[in-house]
């Protein structure tokens, strides 16, 4: 992560952490960016309309319910769908078990996903045309 920049229209600040060893049950919203260091019990979503909303969740993390943002950096695990409107970037201790819908996809070596995974193009993005023989 060092020297890397943040993806396009992702938010580079983290505005709210969860905290190692704090546990919170219940559906989480939030706008800007949001690091989870320790676990939560319920559904994790960014405020309607935050197209620059970035949820980072590092390796000690837990999630147990459905997620949706715009940027996921993932680390830890996601037990439960997960939605991400633009990019999703899974590191090396990586986990999703669930199924995953994605516009844009980077995984490292390492990184799992036990369940399917969706394309969703985004509705602003033009076709690619045919490639001309």
């Amino acid at each position: 992560m060092f020297g890397k920049k943040p993806p396009a229209g992702a938010q580079a600040r983290i505005d709210s952490l969860i905290g190692v060893g704090t546990c919170i049950e219940g559906k989480v919203r939030f706008s800007g960016g949001l690091r989870v260091d320790g676990e939560v019990r319920g559904c994790v979503e960014a405020v309607s309309g935050a197209s620059s909303s970035t949820l980072v969740v590092s390796d000690q993390a837990r999630i147990e319910g459905a997620v949706s943002v715009a940027h996921l950096v993932l680390n830890g695990t996601i037990v439960g769908p997960v939605t991400v409107t633009e990019t999703l970037e899974m590191q090396p201790k990586a986990r999703i078990v669930g199924d995953v819908a994605y516009e844009s996809i980077e995984m490292h070596q390492g990184a799992v996903i036990e369940g399917r995974l969706v394309y969703e193009k985004s509705p602003q993005q033009e076709p690619i045309p045919p490639i001309a023989d």
